[in-house]
């Protein structure tokens, strides 16, 4: 599963920019755009990794770093605009783990906190299995799916659904439990909407949506990926 990560930047195309390259990941992000809303959310919630911008309303990004970095020891890689060696030394020196100065590649912040994840042991440094169903491949490591050979390309919430119902074939899931385990802290995800995100995944996937072959609805219950018959 992807990590929870939380996003506070206040700059709206900044924060889209950054929560779209995490999700494409698979990482589950929850962007907030001030300090004081950073703060309660990481108490809330517990993400695995912060990525703060410096310069925020309410509560700047310096104090957020030093009041989490006095209650746990949850990884900060600080975004900044100030690219002074004073600047830089003072974040690192309050407790943040690694830094990127504006404008950055999208692509350098997506590597550095999969190293962040790395170092503090919330992801493997291996590569995670590619889980493989019948002829249905769903590869966590390049966020690909495969079906009979053929790449599908799915949305970050789609891949969610289908690669926790993929790592345990057959076993029944509740729509909150997927919202659980695929969204982590995603409080806009709503069990209505686990149907329609479903029902999109089946289009991609399925031969017949009306027969699904794979994603397969248990009435009353939920949805389970079907086991392949035996050989």
């Amino acid at each position: 599963m992807g990590a929870r990560i939380l996003v506070a930047e206040d700059d709206p195309k900044q924060a889209n920019l950054v929560r779209i390259y995490l999700e494409r990941e698979g990482h589950h992000v929850l962007v907030v755009g001030d300090g004081q809303s950073a703060l309660a959310q990481c108490r809330a919630r517990r993400p695995d990794l912060v990525v703060l911008d410096i310069m925020m309303p309410k509560v700047d990004g310096l104090d957020v770093c030093r009041v989490l970095r006095a209650e746990s020891d949850l990884p900060v890689l600080l975004l900044t605009a100030r690219t002074t060696e004073e600047d830089v030394l003072l974040g690192l020196e309050i407790g943040a783990d690694d830094y990127l100065t504006k404008p950055y590649s999208p692509r350098e912040l997506t590597a550095r906190v999969r190293a962040l994840l790395r170092r503090s042991g919330v992801v493997s440094a291996d590569s995670p299995a590619v889980l493989t169903v019948g002829d249905l491949e769903v590869d966590p490591g390049r966020f690909e799916v495969r079906v009979a050979g053929r790449p599908v390309a799915l949305t970050a919430k789609e891949f969610g659904i289908l690669e926790v119902l993929a790592a345990e074939p057959g076993r029944v899931f509740t729509r909150a439990r997927i919202i659980d385990k695929a969204f982590g802290f995603d409080h806009q995800v709503l069990e209505r909407t686990v149907d329609a995100h479903v029902m999109n995944l089946r289009r991609k996937i399925e031969d017949d949506v009306s027969a699904p072959r794979y994603v397969q609805t248990v009435y009353g219950r939920g949805y389970r990926l079907a086991e392949p018959p035996p050989p």
